[in-house]
């Protein structure tokens, strides 16, 4: 199979989409659930000009509607309880939460939050997937195609290129941020964009 075959045309068509090792085979085959659900999640949504337009607070309702999506599913966020032992001294190892977590697979959700958190997203994968409790690293984030649309609604400045878009994202994926756990990315595009709503 080659890369990202496993993944249907529509989502293709309205997401820009990259991996690292085979997370899309790895997903489809071994965790056909989630993948359900990534693949359900990813058809529903809709970026909405109104949720656009809307001043974030902690969370924007965008990432809101994400989240939802995945809640509605069964998927929850979860904070791993981490330690190291050297010479029989538990040494407390502390990870970041995850957004979304199910059987096994964790899912970022990455509006507009600074770009470093591609780094603590990437990190946190990597030390869960060697500690074995994660297998799949999932991340959604933005396309760079969509600040002229930010643009357009007067919304750029709130979108800079510090925040969290695609081609911050790629040097650290493609860099091996993630160490060994497969990591599928999804860019949002313009494509789902709803000017009417």
């Amino acid at each position: 199979m080659a890369p990202l075959d496993a993944i249907p045309e529509s989502i293709r068509q309205n997401y820009e989409i990259h991996e690292w090792r085979h997370a899309s085979a790895i997903l489809k085959e071994d965790f056909p659930q989630e993948w359900k659900d990534i693949m359900d999640a990813l058809s529903e949504f809709r970026l909405c000009r109104s949720e656009i337009k809307t001043p974030g607070g902690r969370k924007s309702p965008i990432a809101c509607q994400i989240d939802e999506a995945f809640l509605a599913r069964g998927w929850r966020e979860r904070d791993f309880k981490t330690q190291i032992m050297v010479d029989k001294e538990a040494i407390d190892s502390p990870t970041h939460k995850v957004d979304c977590y199910k059987n096994g697979v964790a899912l970022e959700i990455e509006w507009n939050n600074k770009d470093p958190f591609f780094d603590r997203d990437l990190n946190n994968f990597r030390l869960l997937f060697e500690l074995r409790a994660v297998s799949v690293g999932v991340i959604i984030t933005r396309c760079d195609d969509l600040q002229d649309i930010f643009d357009e609604l007067g919304k750029g400045s709130s979108y800079g290129q510090s925040t969290t878009h695609m081609s911050k994202l790629l040097p650290k994926l493609n860099g091996g941020g993630g160490g060994g756990c497969p990591v599928p990315v999804f860019g949002i595009t313009k494509n789902l964009y709803c000017p009417t709503l």
